[in-house]
């Protein structure tokens, strides 16, 4: 009954854009729904400091890192609240409980033998943040994510044994054939093992910025030995006099963007083997989000400012994009014309005008109030949480609403179909008004319980305007739950017209 989610940190090397948002935003839909699950939630996200990009970005500014990280900091703080995530923490690499932290699990590595001094020769992307392979290249030997020559690096360093890991891992990955998902991403982290681990640096000479060596303090922490360590480090002090680990880990759940895999879904839980730490429960690898066909990047030039949609068209509508636009876990393509679209035509019209009719009819045949009457239901909610529920567990938040959406277009059909206004004209249809009515704020006061991991702001405010109170209790998604009421007054518009400025969109 314990559920601790997890971002990947962000690297602080410029300002925040719409795919970091995208990732903690899902990363909060689910976490909504297991606070809906009466589960005890812990959501962590953060910036990543101690990047080499980063201390060139200071350099570049005339800025000592920790200062320029200082700044930087403030608007990736602002990207949770304003896309309405309820983070718990907000870690930064640069806290001196993080720090100290790194220290004590890196020391515990190499008392445990797996760290070794040698020299690294090869290439190293500093976009990437990662050592990279000629095979890894293209043809023109350029990274293919920030299409940049990658350096030449030669240094002494630090290394740690991976390669005695391999068979353990590989071991870890048959026993728990979910611990990758989805399915494809597992077979591709498995893959990679299987096919050979090489050992990796994990310090870095010659940079100052970064987390020095315990055993060597000539050295810092290579950004991957010290970024992903948060995970852990964040509950040994995120609430002041408490150590979280028993209570959250190992029920951990990492959410991260396929470039990342390697670090993640390797280097991490061997990491964690050789600290004597167990691992998380899963790694959910999502796809990157596209802006005409492209990652959407800073180094690449095609960013959409998230806060900039969100002043447009709010927090719910922009959410509900990033879910159901693009398919989580697989690359899409996302366009800002998109968000317009499913404004207007699935939340003003479908679930808005949804709203607005059934309070409205509510409000002019039955004076404001509805009873409860056992008839046959408008939809089949216990089929829906059921299946929506099965979906977020397995991390399928774009089915899991779509599922939810064909509810919602059912619910219309019906208001169709049974015609309430037609009824109203005839008091023999009394009864029939009554049930349809019923059937009509109960299917809503389901739908609204199913969409409040999605739609923080709208789902409370679609129960208070059937009457059904303020619980969002996942068992609510059932037929018949919803309770006698009175003064249903008309809906305001749930999602009201935008009207875009002039420079939008381009």
């Amino acid at each position: 009954m314990r559920f601790y989610l997890t971002t990947p940190i962000y690297y602080v090397n410029s300002t925040p854009h719409i795919g970091h948002a995208y990732t903690t935003a899902i990363g909060d839909m689910l976490v909504r729904y297991h606070q809906q699950r009466g589960e005890e939630t812990f959501f962590l996200t953060g910036v990543d400091e101690h990047a080499t990009k980063v201390w060139r970005v200071a350099q570049e500014q005339g800025l000592e890192p920790q200062e320029y990280a200082d700044r930087i900091a403030v608007p990736w703080r602002e990207v949770p609240k304003r896309i309405n995530a309820n983070i718990d923490f907000f870690i930064r690499t640069s806290d001196e409980g993080h720090k100290a932290f790194v220290r004590e699990f890196l020391q515990r590595i190499y008392d445990n033998g797996d760290v070794y001094e040698d020299v690294y020769a090869g290439l190293y992307c500093v976009g990437c943040e990662a050592f990279k392979t000629e095979e890894e290249l293209t043809p023109d030997g350029l990274c293919p994510d920030h299409l940049v020559a990658p350096e030449w690096i030669e240094e002494k360093n630090y290394f740690f044994r991976l390669s005695a890991y391999q068979e353990k891992l590989l071991a870890i990955y048959d026993e728990r054939p979910e611990f990758v998902r989805p399915d494809f991403r597992y077979n591709e982290a498995r893959s990679f093992i299987a096919g050979g681990l090489r050992d990796f640096s994990i310090s870095r000479a010659g940079q100052p910025w970064g987390i020095p060596l315990p055993w060597d303090e000539s050295q810092v922490a290579y950004v991957w030995a010290d970024a992903l360590v948060n995970y852990i480090s964040a509950l040994t002090y995120a609430r002041p006099g408490e150590d979280l680990r028993d209570t959250f880990w190992p029920a951990a759940h990492h959410l991260l963007a396929k470039d990342i895999l390697r670090f993640h879904c390797v280097y991490w839980p061997a990491m964690l083997l050789s600290a004597g730490y167990e691992l998380p429960q899963d790694l959910f690898v999502h796809g990157y989000l596209l802006l005409d066909e492209r990652k959407i990047s800073k180094s690449l030039g095609n960013i959409v400012e998230p806060l900039e949609l969100i002043d447009i068209y709010g927090s719910d509508a922009v959410r509900y994009w990033m879910a159901r636009a693009i398919s989580f876990g697989q690359d899409g393509s996302a366009s800002v014309d998109g968000i317009q679209e499913r404004y207007d035509n699935e939340l003003a019209n479908d679930l808005g005008n949804l709203l607005s009719r059934t309070t409205a009819m509510v409000a002019r045949y039955r004076d404001g109030a509805t009873r409860r009457v056992d008839v046959e239901p408008a939809l089949d909610l216990d089929a829906l949480g059921a299946d929506v529920s099965a979906r977020l567990e397995r991390y399928d938040v774009t089915g899991a609403l779509d599922a939810i959406w064909v509810g919602v277009r059912a619910l219309n059909q019906y208001v169709t179909v049974e015609a309430p206004w037609q009824l109203a004209k005839d008091e023999a249809n009394a009864a029939r008004l009554d049930a349809v009515l019923y059937n009509l704020v109960d299917g809503l006061t389901g739908l609204a319980v199913a969409l409040a991991p999605f739609l923080p702001d709208a789902a409370p405010r679609i129960l208070a305007a059937v009457g059904q109170g303020d619980d969002l209790s996942w068992e609510r998604i059932r037929n018949g739950v919803a309770a006698d009421a009175a003064g249903i007054a008309a809906a305001e518009p749930l999602f009201p017209r935008i009207e875009l400025p002039a420079t939008a969109g381009t």
